[in-house]
């Protein structure tokens, strides 16, 4: 590993790339003001154009502020009640506005001077018109993870950074389990947890354990994660990115200046492919896992037990022992079946991170064994009428929904939502033999009816046309799910297996996956109880 930081080896703050890493080509960094460097500098001077009152942009308004910046808050979202963050903000003197009138330019302070720094939330797209315009103007556009780099100052917690089309959760609070069982004091943030921005000014941290997604990864450029994983590449969000490479490219953003270990899937080349493309510091080692026998400087199975060939001194002759799959199924949720190979894969991932910072083999399986499994991840429901019905609204796309309908033969498949530019003729090509019937959801049912139409026409297949969109979110699920149930009830025959696994976001008419999933089981038990 290569000579870390020494924050306190001269005066100001630390500098933000390590001896030995590589500066990123990104639009006006040199412009970033120097000052943000350090959570302890003044920021009196500096105006900050902060995108979205949400997860990442509060605590981004609330630490410029507490700096003495000159903080303005844009949000096109009025319906969502802020009221709380607005109430703190007030404090600070932050400038909110609030409005669709307030995001197509780039606004003036109260001081009538032009931002310094935009910092943006994930769920702004490039093209947006504030940010577009912003970087039009050489005014420097960041995200909450390039913010968080640079205010970390003195704090020497290492980041393991966990990305991927699917499985980041799963993946992230594997680890953060076993590096607590370790006896780290860890925080499990980024996408999941606490707000990075918050983690990395916690001074008890010991090591994060960092779930990111591809908009987070956008946005960062000087990151050096200790070890980063990026679990498969599939096709997503390609409405966001605008096409499959250029998601790819985000993703592969968490290996740049890795300083240890860049993870990667043996069974999927997109991402050996971003190992190999990827600039890091010099020492930082390639490391695969995989679902098969390990070669030297991998991760994978021997019969029924997880092993090590990447961190032990002997890896060309020997492996280490790490876990046994009964460990990972009781990690997954499902003690009593076969852990599944997307859940192996996970473990494996989780593993290679957590011995990337020296945390031993006994630690990993305990880790597993301690590990709460989240919802909404093929999670059983009930057994009615003789079939078993799984909820896995987590499977928000096709690669998510492949993992699923693997799992199973004789599925009533209820599915549909935002298709976000996924295409599912493979999907549906793939799985068309398992398939008993299909109910579908969403408000546009089209691209999946399609598929089925073309690689899966002697299935039936029953749609949920109900007029939702002048409900609230919160209102619009309860009457498509009831309705979906119902139809995957009369479909279904003893012996089936009804899985919702949508491959598909669930904002058009529920409030998020997690609410999707309720609604589901709700629905389920209901009818099994009545």
């Amino acid at each position: 590993m290569t000579e870390t930081l020494d924050p306190t080896a001269a005066d100001g703050p630390p500098p933000v790339l390590p001896p030995g890493a590589e500066p990123v080509d990104y639009p006006n960094a040199a412009a970033i003001p120097a000052a943000l460097h350090g959570p302890e500098s003044s920021l009196a001077g500096i105006t900050v154009v902060v995108t979205g009152l949400g997860v990442s942009g509060y605590p981004a308004a609330v630490h410029l502020a507490e700096r003495g910046a000159e903080v303005i808050v844009v949000d096109g979202d009025t319906a969502r009640d802020r009221s709380e963050y607005e109430a703190i903000l007030a404090v600070f003197d932050v400038d909110i506005r609030r409005g669709p009138e307030h995001v197509s330019e780039v606004p003036t302070g109260r001081s009538g001077r032009t931002p310094d720094l935009v910092v943006t939330s994930p769920g702004w797209r490039p093209d947006q018109p504030l940010l577009a315009a912003a970087a039009a103007r050489g005014i420097p556009v960041i995200g909450e993870v390039e913010l968080a780099w640079r205010v970390r100052g003195a704090n020497s917690a290492p980041w393991l950074v966990v990305t991927g089309t699917n499985g980041k959760t799963t993946t992230t609070t594997m680890l953060e389990s076993m590096l607590r069982v370790a006896g780290l004091d860890v925080r499990a943030c980024g996408n999941i947890g606490a707000p990075l921005l918050e983690a990395v000014l916690d001074p008890d941290a010991e090591v994060l354990a960092i779930e990111l997604s591809s908009f987070q990864l956008h946005w960062q450029f000087s990151m050096c994660a200790e070890a980063a994983a990026v679990l498969n590449i599939a096709a997503d969000h390609l409405d966001w990115h605008g096409s499959a490479e250029a998601y790819a490219a985000d993703k592969g953003r968490a290996y740049t200046n890795v300083r240890t270990a860049c993870v990667f899937n043996v069974d999927d080349p997109a991402t050996r492919a971003l190992v190999e493309d990827a600039e890091v510091i010099a020492g930082a080692r390639a490391v695969g896992f995989s679902s098969s026998v390990p070669g030297p400087g991998e991760l994978g199975v021997v019969e029924d037990l997880l092993v090590d060939r990447a961190f032990i001194p002997q890896r060309y002759s020997a492996a280490a022992e790490l876990a046994a799959l009964a460990d990972v199924a009781r990690a997954s949720g499902t003690p009593d079946a076969p852990a599944a190979p997307h859940q192996v894969a996970n473990a494996l991932a989780a593993a290679a991170l957590a011995r990337a910072v020296g945390v031993p083999p006994a630690a990993v399986r305990d880790g597993l064994r301690a590990h709460a499994a989240g919802g909404h991840r093929l999670a059983l429901v009930a057994e009615h009428r003789g079939c078993r019905w799984f909820d896995d609204s987590k499977a928000t796309n096709p690669h998510a929904a492949d993992a699923a309908l693997r799992a199973f033969d004789d599925i009533v498949w209820i599915a549909g939502g935002l298709a976000k530019g996924a295409e599912y003729g493979d999907l549906v090509a793939a799985h068309a033999h398992r398939l008993r019937a299909v109910v579908l959801i969403g408000e546009d049912r089209a691209p999946l009816r399609s598929a089925l139409a073309a690689h899966a026409p002697e299935v039936s297949v029953h749609e949920v046309d109900l007029p939702v969109s002048e409900l609230a979110p919160a209102e619009r699920g309860g009457p498509v799910m009831d309705r979906a149930v119902d139809l995957a009830l009369a479909a279904a025959r003893p012996g089936d297996t009804v899985l919702l696994a949508p491959a598909a976001a669930s904002m058009d008419q529920f409030l998020d996956y997690a609410a999707r999933g309720d609604a589901f089981a709700r629905a389920v038990h209901e009818r099994a109880e009545a």
